[in-house]
C-alpha cells in the first residue's frame, strides 16, 4: 500500500480510539448530576469580577439577583478597574430589580504575578470570607443564571460530596461565524478534558468552566485558591487541578439553563478569544506545539484530503479510509450540534473548523514569541501557563 493509504489508515484509526477509548467525550449527556433537599441550605458567597462589563451585566446581574436561593445568599461584585461606568451600573440595577444583596468593591491594579481577572476574583474572595460562607460561586459577568440555578448546584454538590461543581455555560450562538466555531470549541474543549474522567474518584483529568463554579470555601482555603494558581492564564483549569491536588472532588458538566450572553459576531472576536491562550495551554511548549498541529492535521484534515487524492488518483483504499474516517468525525460531532440546536449538515464542516482553530493555535505561539504574551481585557501577561514545578 502507498503512503497515503496508510496515512488515511492511521486517521481512521485514531478516530476509532476517540471513539471508544477517550472517555466518550462526544457524549453531552453530563449534565446535574442527581440532587437533593439539603436538611440544612449552606451560606453562599458570589462572586463576580467584572472589567468592562456594562454591555453584558443588564441581561445578567438581574439573574443572579433573582436567585431563588431559600439559604442565605449575597454577591460580591468586583469592578477591575473598569472605564465604562461597570460599577455604577452594577449598583444601579441592583437599586431598580432587587433581589439578594450586592456589594460593589475594586481591588485597585493587580502586583506582577497576577494574571487575568484572578486579582478580582482574589479580592472578592477576601471580601467573601469575611462573611464566612460554606460554598463560593465564582461566576463571570456575562453569565446569565435560571432563578434555581444556584439552589441546583448546592444540592448537585452536597448529594455527591463534591468540593467543585461547574457547568460549562451554553456559549451564544447566533451569527455565522458562532454556529461554526462555538459549537466546536465545547467540542474540542470536551476532547482533551472528557467530562466522565473529571467527575471521576482518583482520575488525574481536571478542569472547570470559569463562567460557573461553585467551590467550598473550606477547600479554596484548603487548596490556596486562588494565590496558588495566581499566574495561571486558564484559571479554570489551574483551579480544578489544584483542588485535585489538594484530595479534592470535582465534578465537570454542561449546563441546561446557564447561558452566556456574551456576542462573538466576526470570525476576529472568537479568533481572538481563542489565540489569547491555546498557546499557554501548551505550556509555552514549541515541540508541543509541533505535535499539536501534526495531530490536528492527521486526525480532522487528513480524512477530507484522503476522500480528494484518492478519487483524484482512483485510490478506492485510500478514499475508503479517508470517507470513514470522515464519517466518524462527523458523527461525534453530530451530538454537540444538537445540544446547541444547530442543523446536521454542519458537522461535514468539521475538518475547516479545526483548521481554523490550527491557525489560532499557531498565530497564539507567534504573538507569544513576539513578546506580546496572553492577552485579557487591555492586559498582556508574558508569564508561563504552567510553572515547571506543577508538571
Amino acid at each position: 500500500m502507498s503512503a497515503l493509504v496508510w496515512i488515511a489508515v492511521a486517521s481512521l484509526a485514531a478516530w476509532c480510539w476517540l471513539l471508544l477509548c477517550q472517555g466518550f467525550f462526544w457524549r453531552t449527556d453530563v449534565r446535574l448530576p442527581p440532587r437533593r433537599v439539603p436538611g440544612h441550605w449552606p451560606s453562599v458567597c458570589v462572586v463576580v469580577p467584572a472589567r468592562d462589563e456594562a454591555a453584558v451585566l443588564p441581561a445578567s446581574l438581574p439573574s443572579l439577583l433573582a436567585q431563588d436561593y431559600p439559604g442565605r445568599a449575597e454577591i460580591v461584585l468586583v469592578d477591575d478597574g473598569s472605564t465604562d461606568g461597570t460599577g455604577e451600573l452594577a449598583r444601579d440595577l441592583a437599586a431598580r430589580c432587587g433581589g439578594l444583596p450586592l456589594t460593589v468593591d475594586s481591588p485597585g491594579e493587580p502586583p506582577a504575578g497576577w494574571t487575568g481577572k484572578l486579582w478580582a476574583v482574589r479580592h472578592g474572595v477576601a471580601l467573601a470570607r469575611a462573611r464566612a460562607p460554606e460554598y463560593l460561586l465564582l461566576t463571570d459577568a456575562d453569565i446569565a443564571h435560571a432563578p434555581d440555578s444556584l439552589r441546583e448546584l448546592v444540592a448537585a454538590a452536597a448529594a455527591g460530596g463534591f468540593d467543585v461543581v461547574s457547568q460549562m455555560a451554553r456559549l451564544r450562538v447566533a451569527s455565522l461565524w458562532e454556529r461554526l466555531l462555538v459549537p466546536a470549541f465545547v467540542y474540542f474543549f470536551a476532547q482533551l478534558y472528557p467530562f466522565r474522567r473529571i467527575g471521576r474518584r482518583g482520575s488525574r483529568t481536571a478542569a472547570a468552566a470559569g463562567g460557573c463554579v461553585l467551590l467550598r470555601a473550606d477547600m479554596a482555603e484548603r487548596a490556596g485558591i486562588p494565590d496558588a494558581i495566581r499566574h495561571a492564564v486558564i484559571d479554570d483549569v489551574a483551579l480544578a487541578r489544584a483542588v485535585k491536588r489538594a484530595g479534592g472532588h470535582v465534578w465537570l458538566g454542561l449546563a441546561d439553563r446557564v447561558d452566556s450572553v456574551r456576542p462573538y459576531p466576526r470570525l476576529h472576536d472568537l479568533w481572538r478569544m481563542v489565540s489569547r491562550s491555546a498557546y499557554a495551554q501548551l505550556r509555552h511548549s514549541p515541540p508541543l506545539l509541533l505535535g499539536t498541529v501534526a495531530g490536528l492535521a492527521l486526525v480532522y484534515l487528513v480524512p477530507p484530503a484522503a476522500v480528494v487524492a484518492g478519487a483524484a488518483t482512483g485510490g478506492t483504499a485510500t478514499a475508503a479510509a479517508g470517507a470513514s474516517a470522515w464519517a466518524v468525525m462527523a458523527g461525534t460531532y453530530l451530538p454537540m450540534l444538537r445540544y446547541y440546536r444547530q442543523p446536521p449538515w454542519l458537522a461535514p464542516l468539521l475538518p475547516f473548523t479545526a483548521l481554523l482553530y490550527l491557525l489560532m493555535t499557531v498565530d497564539s505561539a507567534v504573538q507569544h514569541h513576539r513578546g506580546r504574551g496572553a492577552a485579557w481585557k487591555g492586559r498582556t501577561y508574558a508569564r508561563p501557563e504552567v510553572r515547571p514545578d506543577e508538571g
